[in-house]
């Protein structure tokens, strides 16, 4: 039986068995027989495929699902009660290691700006290293973060936390690599992702987010907790708008 799935994925995209044989850095007959004769490529020609074509692996190929499943939850590194029992060391070394990519997801944020008062001068040089930097903040005009302020039980102050994050980030953003954006969605998860390496913390109806638990995830080729975390990210960044 052939796999009608992956035969429509490289289909939908405009490639062929060819070009996708050379990203993944297979012979075309490889892939041939991934369509014809079914066959389960290797996780790593999985994963490389898989992104190339834009879907999930276990769509493509439902059989590894288990496989996935048992690496999504070994991406889990650690879950912290509260953002306060985060290291501050951790953070540092986060953001000191990151070479490829630096990207946070929140409504302020001003807690990373408070600890770390060189950050986008860090930001910048790490833009000028090679890294790509995007930070998305909660536009302080909009709805949502005021109804955020007001569940949080601090009315204005989101935003203007909002505001001064903006205020101390605008210094980094005239350096190529660095991009800032505003959002107005309604955030369930703030993101902090630092190259392979994802702080999520979780937001809980009524408290403020440092009160919430974090959950530090460490990318695995083949899972899909960090890729769906990332997604999310996709989303919002898509809709935000240059600040």
């Amino acid at each position: 039986m052939a796999n009608e799935r992956l035969r429509a994925a490289i289909s939908a995209k405009g490639e062929t068995v060819a070009s996708l044989a050379e990203h993944v850095g297979v012979d075309p007959k490889s892939v041939e027989r991934w369509i014809t004769l079914e066959r389960t490529p290797h996780r790593s020609h999985r994963w490389k495929a898989a992104s190339f074509l834009g879907v999930d692996e276990v769509y493509v190929w439902p059989s590894v699902e288990k496989q996935a499943e048992t690496a999504s939850s070994s991406e889990l590194v650690t879950f912290y009660p509260n953002r306060g029992a985060v290291p501050g060391h951790l953070w540092e070394s986060l953001i000191e290691k990151s070479t490829s990519q630096i990207e946070i997801l929140v409504y302020a944020g001003l807690f990373l700006f408070d600890s770390h008062p060189n950050l986008a001068d860090q930001f910048a040089e790490k833009a000028k290293a090679g890294a790509h930097i995007r930070v998305l903040l909660g536009d302080t005009e909009s709805e949502m973060i005021k109804q955020r302020g007001e569940e949080e039980g601090i009315g204005d102050s989101l935003a203007a936390r909002a505001k001064l994050s903006q205020h101390y980030m605008a210094p980094a953003t005239s350096t190529p690599g660095v991009e800032l954006r505003l959002h107005d969605t309604i955030l369930y998860n703030s993101i902090y992702r630092f190259d392979d390496d994802m702080l999520v913390n979780p937001h809980v109806l009524g408290a403020p987010a440092g009160q919430n638990p974090v959950l530090h995830f460490r990318y695995l080729p083949g899972a899909r907790t960090f890729r769906h975390y990332m997604r999310s990210f996709d989303y919002a960044w898509e809709r935000g708008t240059p600040a």
